[in-house]
């Protein structure tokens, strides 16, 4: 099991501070990282916590999963690896989507 959760259902007022304080009561704590939309700031709704050992981690799912916290229940899952994804190269995307943008042409 990997030592790094997802935490999802969070408050958008939730800070680092009090997610490792909650997570800190199940052990050692090593990184929080709150997911943040990166022009306006904002949380997205979900974190990853690193938790130091596997039975931190376990400890921490089994008792923080649907746990009630600052007004919701958050869900608490091990953290799975992320998946490669083909990189977008916008340009080509919206000339693939054949929208009807092309000035150039007489219409009528």
């Amino acid at each position: 099991m990997n030592t790094k959760l997802y935490v999802g259902n969070l408050s958008f007022k939730a800070s680092e501070d009090e997610l490792n304080s909650l997570f800190s009561e199940h052990g050692n704590v090593t990184d929080v990282f709150i997911v943040k939309d990166k022009f306006t700031e904002r949380s997205k709704g979900f974190a990853f916590i690193t938790m130091d050992t596997v039975e931190a981690a376990t400890s921490a799912i089994e008792q923080l999963n649907d746990f009630e916290f600052l007004g919701r229940n958050i869900v608490v899952n091990e953290a799975k690896p992320k998946e490669e994804r083909p990189r977008r190269n916008d340009r080509n995307d919206r000339n693939d989507r054949n929208f009807s943008n092309d000035r150039s042409r007489n219409r009528y």
